[in-house]
């Protein structure tokens, strides 16, 4: 079997193997540097890459290509043209130009810009990235690209990406010099996205018009059994779960995308798949892949695969934990603790870089997995709550103490300590366990960044976390190169660092309540909800540090404000107009039917057996329809509150008025519609179950 991973890993992939192959060797040079050092490519080279790239992929059984890329919409886009151009004799041949690789062209106006494109203003531009290998699909040759206005300004979430890569390699470099690496050429973050998701069966999922409008359940009470045994976790698969993941793992390494592990998740009916790193862009463009093949894979098998981030209440709802970290084209992790002193002091450096990045921009930190899906998760007992803090573990935690206060550090019993600049001692990883209610946790040679919402794109959130990360290393390296004593100068940068921001370090419970007392005390953010922490994003510290490290202007800023607030406000819309819906039409309609039933049997039951008790029915009638009295009144305010939120006037008052008042709304009206599927006959109540969709499969 390995052989044959082996000899299907990356067929699909236009790779360096296959570049190495089929390009002439200045052709791949030149391609090499591009990829490697961010070098642009001239008409001629993109030309023969162009050539050799059609050969490829018409020998595989491609016949269009399309420039895939990410816009506002949180999905991919893609318009596909075909190989084909006409010659005389009415027949045609296949031709593919370096300027169509390098270029393309779709409209603008037609996909979320936050006012930045007109609707008459529509010529927008895709640009190729030719640090992520193109692949095939669908017999279609896709190449990743960007996506920008006819004015310039960025439409998707690749471009900030690559600018803050950029940013983040242009300071560590400067850092870099500082300890005298001057063979490191270029630096790259690099992230391994865990993904988590539901699969449930296909049949009970078109029977679910909440599932099919919203991606989550708007109505159901808790099944007798959830997750409290803990036993779905790591559990055995079950078969139809398995040939899924079996074939998902399949397409997915034809893809070149680096699948490693897979297994049960808490949840029933959850799951959680997680790639080896890769470099960040190339880890975003391969977990939208992902995504993509999980939906289209698990039809196959008669499942839907469901990436809301609360598809069940009272059930764990799904996250995306994004591991980061920070590499050199040496092969060095800069987040690795390291052997030797002089390598424990450059770590610890970048330590305190992120330390305060992470301080500084928990703003941003929070906005990055902002949406209406995942406020239903954050905070929830389940995940990390809504308060940005970072977990380092005790030893670290008391080696950064002790540098602060000048003391000795006690080294760990088997731990030989030496000392490095000053106090900066000698440490393994690893020494401390893992805590899985902090948002932002150091996990040994990484950050695992725990917040993400499951369906979400990880490139803002890796947008964000570049570019603060790039901050603090600019504001050390502008400190350090004018140093005297760079020894001297680099501990009190260190220790200064740890003290000003060490209330962002949090080692306890997440989970506590007394944590977010205690954190709001020490001043950190409790930003609870989308509209709660949007206002931030436009504040001048932020404005400042994408200008900076030009990753946006104030224009995109304020653009991408405008894009999430709109689509906040869609999706509760969307959801409560699906409650009137199916309130309306199938609940009140059933429960009503029930009523009858139930009431004839009761009359029934006088009329033959006088004396019989009757309680029974005569209860559930009353209830029922006590029920569908009060439910009635509830359907007809929420759809009162709905139109009265469209017709707020701003994004923001229309936002706060969906999270004030029609989230309220939606929550007592599921309140009672619940308590009604508790008591009304299985076979009257128009959808699946809870418990059949959680335990569906089989």
């Amino acid at each position: 079997m390995g052989n044959i991973v082996s000899e299907l890993f990356g067929t699909l992939v236009f790779n360096d193997s296959v570049m190495k192959e089929r390009l002439p060797k200045e052709t791949y040079k030149a391609m090499q540097k591009a990829i490697q050092e961010g070098r642009r490519l001239d008409l001629s080279v993109a030309n023969v890459v162009a050539n050799a790239m059609k050969d490829w992929a018409i020998e595989k059984g491609a016949t269009h290509f399309t420039h895939w890329f990410q816009p506002m919409t949180g999905v991919t886009a893609e318009k596909h043209d075909s190989f084909i151009s006409p010659i005389e004799g009415g027949r045609v041949i296949m031709e593919f130009s370096g300027k169509e690789l390098v270029k393309g062209e779709s409209d603008a106006s037609s996909f979320p810009s936050g006012g930045l494109r007109s609707t008459f203003e529509a010529r927008g531009y895709t640009a190729w990235d030719p640090t992520s290998y193109a692949f095939i699909k669908d017999r279609t040759l896709y190449i990743p690209t960007a996506f920008c206005s006819y004015t310039g300004e960025a439409l998707d979430k690749k471009t900030p990406l690559l600018r803050s890569m950029e940013a983040i390699n242009k300071q560590t470099l400067r850092v870099l010099k500082l300890f005298g690496n001057d063979d490191v050429t270029a630096v790259r973050t690099t992230v391994g996205p865990e993904q988590e998701y539901f699969l449930i069966d296909m049949d009970m999922y078109n029977r679910r018009k909440d599932l099919i409008y919203t991606g989550r359940t708007l109505f159901g009470n808790k099944p007798p059994k959830g997750q409290e045994l803990d036993d779905h976790y790591f559990g055995t698969l079950k078969p139809r779960v398995a040939a899924f993941m079996a074939e998902l793992d399949e397409e997915l390494w034809k893809l070149g995308v680096l699948v490693k592990t897979e297994h049960n998740e808490a949840a029933p009916a959850q799951h959680e798949l997680a790639p080896i790193f890769s470099t960040t862009n190339i880890a975003t463009d391969h977990n939208q892949l992902t995504m993509e093949m999980m939906q289209k894979i698990a039809k196959k098998h008669g499942m839907v695969c469901l990436l809301h981030e609360k598809p069940f209440a009272g059930i764990s709802g799904s996250g995306k934990h994004n591991n980061w970290s920070i590499s050199t084209n040496t092969g060095v992790n800069l987040l690795e603790p390291g052997e030797t002193p002089y390598e424990n002091a450059q770590f610890l450096l970048f330590l305190v870089a992120v330390i305060k990045a992470v301080d500084d921009y928990q703003d941003l930190l929070r906005i990055s997995v902002a949406s209406a899906g995942n406020d239903h998760r954050l905070g929830a007992n389940e995940a990390p709550p809504a308060v940005v803090s970072m977990f380092l573990g005790d030893e670290l935690n008391e080696i950064l103490e002790s540098i602060e206060t000048d003391s000795a550090y006690t080294a760990k019993e088997h731990v030989q300590m030496k000392i490095g600049v000053h106090v900066l001692p000698r440490f393994p990883k690893d020494t401390t366990d893992r805590n899985r209610t902090s948002p932002f946790a150091f996990t040994g040679n990484k950050f695992e960044f725990r917040m993400l919402g499951s369906a979400d794109s990880i490139a803002c959130a890796n947008v964000m976390l570049n570019t603060s990360v790039a901050e603090s290393l600019r504001v050390f390296a502008d400190e350090l190169e004018g140093a005297e004593d760079f020894n001297t100068a680099l501990h009190e940068l260190i220790k200064r660092t740890i003290k000003e921001h060490k209330r962002i370090i949090f080692n306890g419970n997440g989970y506590d309540d007394a944590w977010i007392k205690e954190a709001e005390q020490r001043g950190l953010l409790n930003l609870k909800t989308t509209p709660d922490c949007l206002p931030y994003y436009a504040h001048e510290k932020n404005l400042e540090l994408f200008r900076t490290h030009r990753i946006y202007t104030e224009t995109e800023v304020r653009s991408r404000c405008d894009i999430m607030l709109e689509n906040y406000c869609k999706i509760i819309n969307i959801e409560g107009l699906t409650m009137v819906d199916m309130v309306k039409k199938d609940i009140l309609p059933a429960v009503s039917s029930y009523i009858k039933v139930l009431a004839e049997t009761g009359n029934a039951k006088k009329a033959f057996c006088p004396g019989v008790d009757c309680t029974y029915e005569e209860n559930l009638v009353f209830r029922l329809s006590e029920l569908c009295g009060v439910v009635c009144k509830q359907v007809i305010d929420l759809d009162e509150k709905l139109t009265q939120a469209r017709n707020s006037i701003g994004h923001y008052a229309a936002a706060n008025y969906y999270k004030d008042v029609v989230l309220g709304a939606m929550s007592a009206l599921r309140s009672n519609v619940d308590e009604m599927e508790t008591i009304t006959d299985a076979k009257y109540w128009p959808y699946p179950s809870y418990g059949d969709l959680l335990f569906g499969i089989k």
